[in-house]
């Protein structure tokens, strides 16, 4: 396949960056920026933010890119994405997404404060260095890819506070436990396709998902439960806790369905259950702090 030029690139290279990730780390900072400051006091700083994230949630994207190009190339998923495909050569993936990594976390430096910058730098790192080539070593991978995916939050309080406390920890525990029944759904509907990149999901390592149904029922409830936190705290109220606890119970029941029926169809159910829990309790978080 010959390389595209132009605007022929334009989707190519929007692809590399990931919109669906940029978008729940985007939803994900926004929350901990609203509860870190109870509401926006700096529309700039605020945007700034949103900035930053995404050009180094961007980054690290096409950098991913970068280095699964040959597993993504084995996978029917993801064999038309640009680098597999000869659409974008490489090397070119590879500056593209270390300028967009570095522009970002400068962004968050300049304009934002250096602790959200770090903790931007140090998801990057995470993300690229440990939890990409641990797809191919152990199925924890999924639990150890849980820590960069919940510092997001981390960074939007960082840049509404200046510091991080408790209250920061909850959010980042809501994440790091939210990822568990997103990930493991989507392991479960792509299982053979990740058995033939030779990733080491837990799903492609135990076909019978007895150990995979187990992690998705545990850390569902785990998330129920701690979800509340903010409310027994102080954090948030009552509009809050109400959201919480529909959106968590109703995560619950999607996986529950998921461990009697062992289907794609309800693993499906249950990925888009977790992709509406976190618009849900950002939603649920505004109403809180504006009503």
């Amino acid at each position: 396949m010959t390389l595209a030029s132009g605007k022929s690139l334009i989707a190519p290279y929007l692809e590399l960056t990931k919109p669906r990730i940029i978008s729940l780390v985007v939803v994900t900072s926004a929350l901990g920026f609203f509860l870190g400051s109870q509401g926006i006091h700096s529309w700039s700083r605020f945007l700034y933010l949103l900035l930053g994230v995404t050009l180094t949630c961007g980054g690290s994207s096409a950098l991913n890119h970068y280095l699964e190009r040959e597993f993504d190339a084995k996978m029917l998923r993801t064999r038309h994405r640009p680098v597999p495909a000869g659409i974008i050569p490489p090397a070119h993936a590879l500056n593209f997404g270390i300028i967009l990594t570095l522009v970002g976390v400068f962004i968050l430096y300049v304009k934002v404060n250096i602790l959200t910058a770090f903790l931007s730098l140090l998801t990057a790192f995470l993300y690229i260095m440990v939890y990409t080539p641990m797809k191919r070593v152990s199925w924890l991978n999924t639990t150890i890819g849980a820590f960069p995916g919940a510092i997001p939050p981390l960074g939007g309080w960082a840049a509404a506070t200046g510091h991080l406390n408790f209250s920061a920890g909850i959010l980042f525990l809501i994440l790091f436990l939210w990822q568990h029944p997103h990930f493991y759904s989507i392991a479960w509907i792509l299982k053979d396709d990740y058995k033939r990149a030779g990733f080491k999901m837990l799903p492609t390592i135990e076909p019978d998902g007895k150990r995979t149904f187990a992690q998705i029922v545990m850390f569902s409830w785990l998330l129920l439960l701690v979800s509340l936190v903010p409310t027994i705290i102080g954090l948030s109220g009552g509009i809050y806790a109400v959201g919480a606890a529909v959106a968590g119970m109703a995560l619950c029941w999607a996986g529950q369905r998921l461990t009697l029926t062992k289907s794609v169809a309800d693993a499906r159910n249950l990925l888009r259950a977790t992709v509406l829990y976190l618009p849900l309790l950002f939603v649920a978080i505004v109403l809180d702090i504006y009503f």
